[in-house]
């Protein structure tokens, strides 16, 4: 009996090894992985990201809701940011992403398991997600990027996820991804409340001209559209899926006192998608 088990377990060994090989992430940005001080935004709303990847949790009485998971090594910084809040990251009942890429992903498979939280998706992200990357436009291989994450509930533009009174609104957002997309939701600050967008920008990651990108034909119109609804929002305070977008590190340093009218910077935010606008219309020009 204990021949055949040893049997059994050799040659799983390879199939084991050959699955571990199968996620390799990408090297990153020194400051993605780099620590950083978790801190009250607004409200119910926390920043426990790394230095330069947003991770958002919002607590509610039913349990609480974390966006974003940065690259794999993030799992143990989240996790040390959450509890130096004061709050348990088993409490995690929903878990959401701005786009699916390892860089904003690369955690959640194994927060996922170790929370038992439902992971929602926007639509566009379904197969990427599912697939670990290797279906994604831009960078897709045969490996995947990021540890594949089940999928509980799929989102479209306009979708509410809603727990313990806090409704925050998904707009589909694509052009990075097929799937990227931003969120809209109140918080309270005693009788202040402040409306929050966190925002996805459309990033160009492709050097092909957009005519040549074949696995997203939609992909011009796809960002035109992006750009045309982040200039629609209207907000109290704005956030994005990195710090260096939002100018945290100008806004906000470690030890600071409580201060959501940092966030507030309107212009900062039409200059930022202005900037994202001109990169588009600049790469239209050359198609």
């Amino acid at each position: 009996m204990m021949k055949r088990n040893l049997l059994t377990l050799l040659l799983a060994l390879p199939v084991l090894t050959l699955f571990a090989q199968n996620v390799r992430e990408p090297k990153g940005q020194a400051e993605w992985s780099k620590p950083y001080q978790p801190f009250r935004i607004a409200g119910n709303l926390y920043y426990v990201g790394t230095y330069d990847l947003a991770s958002y949790l919002i607590v509610t009485p039913q349990g609480n809701i974390l966006i974003n998971t940065g690259l794999a090594s993030s799992e143990s910084q989240i996790k040390k940011n959450i509890q130096t809040l004061g709050f348990k990251l088993s409490d995690t009942k929903i878990l959401l992403t701005t786009q699916a890429h390892f860089d904003h992903l690369g955690a959640m498979a194994a927060i996922k398991k170790q929370t038992k939280a439902k992971f929602y998706v926007d639509e566009g992200d379904k197969e990427v997600v599912l697939d670990g990357g290797k279906s994604d436009y831009a960078f897709g291989t045969k490996v995947s990027s990021f540890a594949p994450v089940a999928i509980d509930k799929v989102l479209h533009d306009g979708d509410i996820i809603s727990l313990g009174g806090m409704d925050l609104k998904m707009l589909h957002h694509p052009g990075h991804t097929k799937g990227s997309c931003s969120f809209l939701f109140d918080v309270k600050d005693g009788a202040k409340t402040y409306k929050v967008l966190i925002a996805n920008f459309p990033s160009i990651v492709t050097e092909k001209k957009f005519s040549e990108v074949t696995k997203y034909p939609d992909i011009a119109n796809d960002y035109a559209y992006t750009l045309i609804s982040l200039k629609q929002q209207s907000f109290d305070l704005w956030l994005a899926s990195h710090a260096s977008q939002f100018g945290l590190h100008e806004k906000h340093k470690p030890g600071d006192a409580y201060n959501p009218a940092a966030f507030k910077d309107y212009d900062g935010y039409r200059k930022a998608v202005k900037y994202w606008e001109d990169a588009y219309n600049a790469k239209i020009a050359k198609e």
